[in-house]
């Protein structure tokens, strides 16, 4: 299973960072949630702080680029294997720079990754 930080995680059940929690979970996949509300979501407290959480196999971002440099170095100093960038979050410089820290970008859908059996 493939532990996963969920960036821009929300309470609110239309967002996909909602939904991706939740069938991330379905999946059997331990996540940890941040996100800038504090709540709940599939069981797990959403971190306004960035914790440095521990052997992180994916980062999964719901937030779009013109928020993430601030993100930058929190994601480089979790280590990922990978950094999924989902659709409305492609960023060519994030990609470029977790590439140079030997970290895989791909931009593509939790969703539909785990829907497929490709997650």
């Amino acid at each position: 299973m493939k532990k996963t930080v969920i960036i821009g995680a929300s309470t609110n059940p239309e967002r996909y960072a909602f939904m991706a929690a939740h069938r991330l979970v379905e999946h059997g996949h331990p996540i940890r949630l941040v996100g800038i509300k504090e709540g709940e979501v599939a069981g797990q407290p959403i971190h306004v702080t960035r914790p440095q959480f521990r052997e992180i196999d994916t980062v999964t971002l719901y937030v779009g680029p013109r928020n993430q440099p601030e993100w930058y170095d929190y994601v480089l100093s979790l280590r990922p294997q990978r950094v999924i960038f989902n659709p409305g979050t492609e960023n060519p410089d994030f990609a470029a720079l977790l590439r140079q820290n030997h970290i895989q970008a791909e931009e593509a859908c939790t969703l539909v990754l785990l829907s497929i059996g490709a997650y």
